[in-house]
């Protein structure tokens, strides 16, 4: 079975650096950047629960397992 590979896309334009993805993420995957917007710090943890995307408030958030 092929390892899975995290897609993280984030819409800087949507993102208002709220916080709540990197706040919801159960493996700490995620973290704010200089600004609070979420970049990815531990890829290979993510367990693909989507968390990030479901919370957002601002549709800012697309993840992907390929």
């Amino acid at each position: 079975m092929a390892e899975k590979v995290l897609k993280f896309d984030l819409n800087p334009a949507y993102c208002k650096s709220c916080g709540l993805c990197y706040g919801m993420c159960p493996k700490a995957v995620l973290a704010g950047d200089d600004e609070g917007r979420p970049m990815v710090v531990d890829a290979d943890a993510c367990v693909f629960c989507r968390m990030c995307e479901y919370r957002c408030p601002d549709f800012a958030i697309r993840v992907e397992a390929v």
